[in-house]
């Protein structure tokens, strides 16, 4: 079995996600398991295929972060991965925070 490599650090990190396969407009309602920089992992039990272009949007404490995405793993019972291809500068912030706030303080020296 081959490792997965990220590009970034992942941090754990819980947010309601909304996310649409952007062919079949099929909507997808689950919940993040970690986040990136780069992407992250939605948990569900139904996965769509990897190389699926999607809309994610995730909420987590009246915030909301969207993105257009593309999906890299699928396991089935287990989630996937999301990419994140197009962020917007707005939800970039967003992201940003989200990152700064789970960050050990160690990792900024």
């Amino acid at each position: 079995m081959q490792l997965e490599r990220h590009r970034a650090r992942r941090y754990p990190f819980y947010g309601s996600v909304e996310l649409t396969d952007l062919e079949t407009e099929t909507q997808t309602k689950a919940q993040t398991g970690d986040l990136s920089l780069f992407g992250c992992r939605v948990d569900t039990l139904k996965p769509l295929a990897a190389g699926t272009k999607v809309r994610i949007k995730i909420s987590h404490r009246r915030e909301s972060f969207e993105a257009l995405g593309t999906v890299v793993y699928a396991r089935q019972n287990h989630g996937m991965g999301i990419h994140f291809a197009h962020i917007e500068p707005n939800h970039q912030l967003v992201l940003d925070k989200w990152i700064a706030e789970r960050r050990d303080p160690r990792e900024q020296r």
